[in-house]
C-alpha cells in the first residue's frame, strides 16, 4: 500500500499594499471559496454592471459591486486584516468624523450628518483591488498554488503578454503533468 502525505500551509498569505501587510487564510476550503466566488458574480449581474464596459455603469450599482468585492476579498483574509479592509469612515467638511466596521453601518451614520460622505478607510485603486482578486482566485481556486513559504507567495506569476496587447491565450502553452 502506498503512502501520500500532503502538506498544509500553516502561515497566512501576505499581499503587500503600500505599507499595509494583508493577511490572507493559510487555506480556504474549496466550497467557502466558490460560494464567495458566486456571490460576488451574482452582485455584479445583479446590479447590471459590465465589467468589460464601466463607461455606461451606474456609479452606484459600481459601488455595489466594489463593496462586493471587498466583502469577497475580506471573507478570505484573517480576521484584523479584514477589519481593515472592511472599515469606512464618515467625512464631513473634509475630516474624518467617525470611523465604522462596515459600509453599512458608515452609510447609516452618514445620512444624520449634513453634507456627510462615505469613504474606504484604506483607500485603494480599483487596479489594486483587481489585482488583489485575481491573486487569491490564483491562490485558492485552482491556479499555481504555491509550495513554499507563504511569505513568498504575495505576487502572482505574470501573465503572458500584456493586457489590451491582444495575446491570444490559445497561443499560450500550459503545462501538463503524467502520472
Amino acid at each position: 500500500m502506498a503512502n501520500k502525505t500532503f502538506a498544509l500551509n500553516t502561515e497566512p498569505h501576505i499581499a503587500t499594499v503600500g505599507s499595509v501587510d494583508l493577511g490572507f487564510q493559510p487555506e480556504v476550503m474549496g466550497d467557502d471559496f466558490m460560494d464567495g466566488y458566486m456571490a460576488l458574480r451574482d452582485a455584479q449581474r445583479g446590479a447590471g454592471v459590465d465589467v468589460e464596459n464601466l463607461e455606461d455603469a451606474d456609479p452606484s450599482a459600481l459601488r455595489g459591486v466594489t463593496n462586493a468585492l471587498r466583502t469577497f476579498l475580506a471573507d478570505l483574509m484573517v480576521e484584523d486584516s479584514a477589519k481593515v479592509f472592511l472599515s469606512a469612515d464618515v467625512v464631513q467638511a473634509r475630516e474624518v468624523v467617525g470611523t465604522y466596521a462596515k459600509w453599512a453601518e458608515a452609510e447609516a451614520a452618514a445620512a444624520d450628518l449634513d453634507g456627510a460622505s462615505v469613504r474606504w478607510t484604506l483607500r485603494l485603486p480599483d487596479r489594486v483591488i483587481v489585482e488583489l482578486m485575481e491573486w487569491v482566485v490564483e491562490l485558492y481556486g485552482g491556479g499555481s498554488r504555491p509550495t513554499g513559504s507563504s511569505s513568498g507567495s504575495s505576487r502572482p506569476p505574470s501573465r503572458a503578454g500584456r493586457r489590451g496587447t491582444g495575446v491570444s491565450r490559445s497561443k499560450v502553452s500550459t503545462p501538463t503533468t503524467g502520472s
